[in-house]
């Protein structure tokens, strides 16, 4: 059966390659990605859907109830919410971005979806929303301990979100998921960041003292748990999606210095910032016990997916031009 639907911020990193995944597993279906091509949006992301017949892109902001509304009305059999702002630096300097889009846009999303009786209503949230943790898993029944901005935006978010389903009915499922890696990543995050300074000559900013610790979750896994979850989820149930690779950011960036051969001097240590959370880990017993498991071999993935940023200069050269450097320049020029 055709399903109707709507991907939010499908042009950014995981909306783009979430649309490409389900497009590929279910070509009958009718998709609307919905993006406000914010500089992290990027159309280039889709060119491989561009033009088949079950893909419409619809310029828009989900904090324009017009728009939103517009769409729900014609019905949506599935909404995945990825429309976010994200990056934990840019909320330092400019939380109101990251209430209005991940808080008020989730609220606009949700209204619409009550009103018109969405199927289904995913909600992607995050490990961040648990704080920092010295030891151990977070489960999905912890308290929520946002220590930044971002973080807070995605708590307000998802607990909104469950709002929803307890008050009112909508078939809500919220999911947490680590930190992703993979292609068509917006290069502010340290992956691509990394890798492209690298391929410039550019030295790569590392904070602090290296050790804070991150689970990394393959991007195309990500898709499929979502896939999962939105047939065999629990509506008002909450989700954590681990990809199980645990490793500090100095670990992460020796792997990226010893794939594209640099030196170590390249390096270059610079203040830590604030609310840097020390450790996230996440326990996804809960999701596991539905089937799912990572699929992907994590050093294989992780340099395929360097590996895609060195072959692939025309796709971030024209990114980091223009805003974007001189973003870095000024967040830089003084560590």
């Amino acid at each position: 059966m055709k399903r109707k639907v709507l991907v939010t911020g499908g042009a950014g990193f995981i909306g783009s390659n979430f649309i490409r995944y389900w497009m590929e597993r279910y070509p009958d279906d009718a998709v609307i990605n919905l993006d406000k091509l914010t500089y992290a949006g990027n159309l280039d992301n889709l060119k491989e859907v561009d033009g088949l017949p079950g893909y419409r892109f619809v310029r828009g902001d989900i904090a324009d109830a017009e728009t939103v509304e517009k769409i729900f009305a014609g019905g949506v059999d599935l909404a995945v919410n990825f429309a976010a702002e994200t990056h934990v630096d840019r909320s330092i300097g400019n939380p109101d971005d990251f209430i209005r889009t991940d808080i008020y846009g989730t609220y606009v999303l949700l209204e619409a979806a009550r009103k018109h009786g969405a199927g289904r209503f995913v909600q992607i949230s995050t490990d961040e929303v648990y704080g920092s943790i010295p030891e151990g898993f977070s489960v999905e029944t912890d308290p929520l301990m946002p220590r930044n901005p971002y973080a807070a935006s995605k708590a307000g978010a998802d607990r909104l979100a469950y709002s929803y389903w307890a008050t009112y009915g909508v078939p809500v499922i919220i999911t947490r998921a680590s930190n992703n890696f993979g292609p068509y990543q917006y290069p502010e995050k340290v992956i691509p960041l990394f890798v492209t300074n690298l391929l410039d000559g550019i030295q790569v900013p590392l904070y602090g003292d290296g050790l804070n610790i991150r689970d990394w979750l393959y991007v195309r896994d990500h898709c499929s748990a979502v896939d999962l979850l939105t047939r065999r989820g629990e509506p008002g149930d909450v989700y954590n999606i681990g990809g199980g690779n645990l490793l500090t950011n100095y670990e992460l960036t020796h792997l990226i210095i010893e794939f594209l051969g640099c030196s170590q001097d390249m390096i270059r240590p610079v203040k830590d910032r604030e609310g840097h959370d020390r450790r996230y880990a996440l326990d996804s017993s809960k999701l596991r016990g539905l089937g799912w498991k990572p699929e992907a071999d994590f050093e294989k993935e992780m340099k395929a997916t360097i590996a895609w940023y060195r072959d692939n200069r025309r796709w971030w050269e024209k990114i980091k031009s223009g805003e974007f450097r001189e973003y870095y320049r000024k967040q830089y020029a003084h560590r």
